[in-house]
């Protein structure tokens, strides 16, 4: 995935100082892409264009002077070594799908320039015929099998290519909205993301311009966002890169990065619900951070017992309204005259909705109240004494009144 960099290799508004300390955001191959290191494939290469250019200088091809022959061979090499470094970058399925194309249009080549066999052209017209149509048919196949390969599905072939299939999704393209989010950030400072995180230059554009916004909010998102990206470039587990891919066909940003995680077969880390759908439907896997911290929550099981903070009233008579700590709505009945206290509820039910999870507990008024001791036997009324009707003036007076109606009021 060779990409160019950007042109200071920093993360656009932030401050030089900050970043000269972070990797540079440059898309660039590891060295585990290639076969061996970096001089074993220097000593292979030049050992190559000696063969190439000592063939051609004993050889001499098309009948050249010895000198030109070994110019000639030397420049076949060099040719053959550049031509080696672009096919490195292609991917397998690439590869397959070009070998595969350019196998089928020699073939029928060949077929075809049998029937010029049985014509009464000219020898010089058929060869010219034969050899064009060759070359014409083996550059078709070439060029419709490599844009074709994405279409392969190796996984079909078993373990064959198991090492292709382990490193597929390694790659991550990070959307506008999960980088103003920000939790991003910490779910890769907790090594739950890893791999290659591409930040595409469309999308640092669109940051920018939410940052240079006029409105006091959208600037103040834009600046979170940059602030984020140089929280994850310092990240040391990850390779953080920038892409200068662009689909200037395209108007949306979205689509854009639909189409580049389709060039890449990345993944698309957001938490927008219409970028998330869109992308499903087209075949590309799509990290969301709303559904990551949806999985997160603790579970809860009715009939279990929890303590919240009610915050407000609810919607239906007596009810109260709390959260938990990550945002989940709690919704308890008969706690409307419990606001601002906090309380222990039982769950009654949990609900899971498109928006999130809801909790619906119960709170029980007589649990704070004290109730009656028990009474063995019908409950008769007994005259009261009446020195105690005289205490209720005195000390006891702020005792508190029985829960039950006494036998005989009304």
């Amino acid at each position: 995935m060779a990409r160019a960099s950007s042109a200071s290799g920093q993360i656009p508004g932030a401050p030089v100082n900050e970043v000269s300390h972070g990797k540079p955001v440059v898309i660039s191959r590891s060295n585990h892409d290639g076969v061996g290191t970096f001089w074993d494939m220097l000593v292979v290469r030049v050992i190559f264009a000696v063969v190439c250019t000592a063939a051609g200088y004993h050889f001499r091809p098309f009948s050249l002077p010895h000198v030109h022959g070994a110019i000639a061979g030397f420049l076949f090499a060099v040719a053959i070594i550049l031509f080696e470094i672009r096919l490195r970058k292609a991917s397998l399925r690439r590869l397959i799908g070009a070998a595969t194309g350019s196998i089928l249009g020699i073939l029928g080549a060949f077929l075809t320039s049998l029937i010029f066999t049985h014509t009464t052209m000219p020898e010089a017209t058929r060869s010219f015929f034969s050899l064009s149509i060759f070359l014409v048919m083996a550059y078709i196949g070439l060029v419709l099998g490599a844009n074709k390969g994405d279409m392969l599905n190796l996984q079909a072939l078993g373990g064959l290519f198991g090492s292709e299939r382990s490193t597929r999704h390694s790659t991550k393209l990070l959307d506008t909205s999960v980088i103003i989010d920000g939790r991003v950030a910490d779910i890769a400072e907790t090594l739950f993301l890893d791999g290659t995180v591409v930040i595409p230059q469309f999308v640092l554009r669109e940051l920018q311009l939410v940052a240079d916004s006029a409105d006091p909010l959208k600037r103040q998102r834009g600046r979170r966002g940059l602030e984020v990206l140089q929280r994850i470039q310092k990240i040391t587990a990850l390779d953080v890169q920038i892409a200068d891919d662009d689909f200037p066909q395209i108007p949306e940003v979205d689509l854009k990065l639909i189409e580049l995680a389709k060039r890449y077969d990345a993944k698309i880390v957001t938490n927008d619900f219409n970028l998330n759908k869109v992308a499903t439907l087209q075949g590309i896997e799509v990290m969301n951070v709303n559904q990551l911290a949806n999985a997160l929550k603790p579970v809860v099981l009715p009939g279990e017992a929890m303590r919240v903070f009610i915050l407000r009233e609810g919607k239906e008579y007596n009810q109260g309204v709390a959260y938990l700590d990550d945002g989940t709505m709690v919704v308890v009945d008969g706690a409307r005259r419990m606001i601002n206290k906090t309380i222990d509820i039982t769950v009654t039910s949990v609900h899971q909705t498109t928006a999130g999870k809801m909790i619906f507990g119960r709170y029980d008024e007589r649990g704070e109240q004290p109730r009656p001791g028990p009474t063995v036997g019908p409950a008769v009324a007994q005259p009261e004494p009446a020195g105690n009707r005289g205490a209720e003036n005195g000390p006891g007076a702020d005792r508190p009144r029985p829960l039950y109606p006494e036998p005989g009021r009304s």
